[in-house]
């Protein structure tokens, strides 16, 4: 196999530079899936007929919709409608489209953290005196929110991956270098295989550092 490990090996420092735009794409498309789907999650907590039918379609919608072509629609098909939106750059669009697509499966996340709540917990504290708002605050989002901490994790490890569409619309993530550097070296197994390393490491470290959290979170738990 003809292998050019000395070309393999430069293609790192080439592509990292590329590394803070694809972790600002993923790190705020995820703060603001949360906040979405923690507020879809708590609409539709309270069984409003209307509002759990539209929240529902929502996720359907959202969920079943292909992230690439979400962006197409976002980048490319919104601004036809919406002349304002014209100006709409492309990292923009990418961290819209994440945002609402990430919402609609974080929303089952947490609407599911939240069942899993003893139902008991919210009675004694309404009993107790305790607001609505009170409850929620200080007993049953707190254990929700670390219940549903691994597969919120996972969705941002998905997100991180899948920014690599982002690509498609011209921003210049690591998808993107990786691409530029083949146009040049026509080497793509090298080229394509550092960028798989750079996210696979990324991933580790990302994983090592939940952990952490996870553990140090759910210590008030299991006492």
């Amino acid at each position: 196999m003809n292998f050019n490990v000395t070309y393999f090996l430069s293609v790192f420092p080439q592509i990292l530079p590329y590394l803070p735009v694809t972790l600002f794409i993923a790190i705020v498309s995820i703060l603001f899936a949360i906040v979405f789907g923690l507020a879809i999650a708590l609409l539709r907590n309270h069984k409003i007929i209307i509002i759990d039918a539209t929240f529902a379609l929502f996720i359907s919608l959202f969920r079943g919709i292909p992230s690439v072509v979400l962006l197409f629609i976002i980048y490319y098909g919104l601004p036809q409608i919406f002349p304002i939106l014209k100006q709409m750059g492309a990292t923009t669009a990418a961290i819209i489209c994440f945002s609402l697509k990430y919402s609609a499966y974080l929303a089952e996340i947490f609407r599911a953290g939240l069942a899993s709540v003893d139902h008991g917990q919210k009675e004694a504290g309404l009993t107790s005196g305790l607001s609505i708002y009170q409850v929620y605050r200080g007993i049953i989002l707190p254990q929700a929110l670390v219940n549903a901490l691994p597969n919120t994790g996972n969705m941002f490890i998905s997100l991180l991956k899948d920014s690599s569409v982002a690509f498609f619309v011209g921003v210049q993530e690591l998808l993107a270098a990786g691409k530029m550097l083949t146009a040049n070296s026509f080497l793509y197994f090298e080229t394509y295989l550092a960028v798989g390393i750079v996210y696979w490491l990324t991933v580790v470290i990302y994983s090592w550092i939940q952990k952490k959290l996870e553990n140090k979170l759910s210590k008030p738990y299991h006492r």
